[in-house]
């Protein structure tokens, strides 16, 4: 068995060593000082259960920190219990408590209420009869379906009020102006 020349460790001998790892990981691949750490977290957790003596679970360690890929290091800990290592979280369905709830459809009355309302601006009032008619006809839905756009409608309501309110003030106070002008020419 050959081995590059630029491995600087010497290759398992005999053929009572350990197999290679051959995990999802590169054997060949460099380690890393996590890698390290776990394997000595295997170690000693299989020299705290029993599983090795002390000679040997000295001569282990100090061969994982000296190891320089992964390999070499999943040979140490081929014979144990592979310790703290992540396990797959099981698929379990989320009660439907915890599950968000889909959002509910926006009442299509409630959004044209708003749209009138907002309209009663640029159109003087002209569409604040449609936005309160709109605005109760979508409350009253939204309460009996339970739709969404409760918000919208009120908004709504309120403006096509304030609107309709205005033209009420304006209209009674040129009446008032008509009368009196009449008053005072005859």
């Amino acid at each position: 068995m050959t081995h590059p020349s630029w491995q600087p460790w010497p290759p398992w001998q005999g053929s009572s060593a350990p197999q290679p790892w051959s995990g999802p990981s590169a054997p060949s691949m460099l380690a890393s000082h996590a890698d390290r750490e776990r394997a000595v977290d295997v170690l000693r957790a299989g020299y705290g259960e029993g599983r090795l003596e002390q000679p040997e679970f000295e001569k282990r360690v100090t061969r994982a920190y000296t190891a320089r890929t992964v390999g070499e290091l999943a040979l140490l800990v081929s014979d144990l219990p592979q310790g703290p290592m992540p396990q797959p979280a099981p698929v379990t369905p989320v009660p439907g408590t915890f599950l968000a709830s889909p959002r509910p459809q926006t009442n299509s009355k409630a959004v044209g209420s708003a749209v009138c309302g907002v309209l009663c601006l640029v159109s003087f009032g002209l569409t604040g009869i449609p936005a309160v008619v709109l605005g109760h006809a979508a409350r009253t839905e939204i309460r009996r379906t339970g739709q969404g756009g409760d918000a919208l409608a009120l908004t709504g309501l309120v403006l096509g009020w304030l609107s309709t309110a205005g033209w009420v003030v304006l209209l009674t106070l040129l009446m008032v102006a008509a009368a009196v002008s009449e008053s005072g020419a005859g």
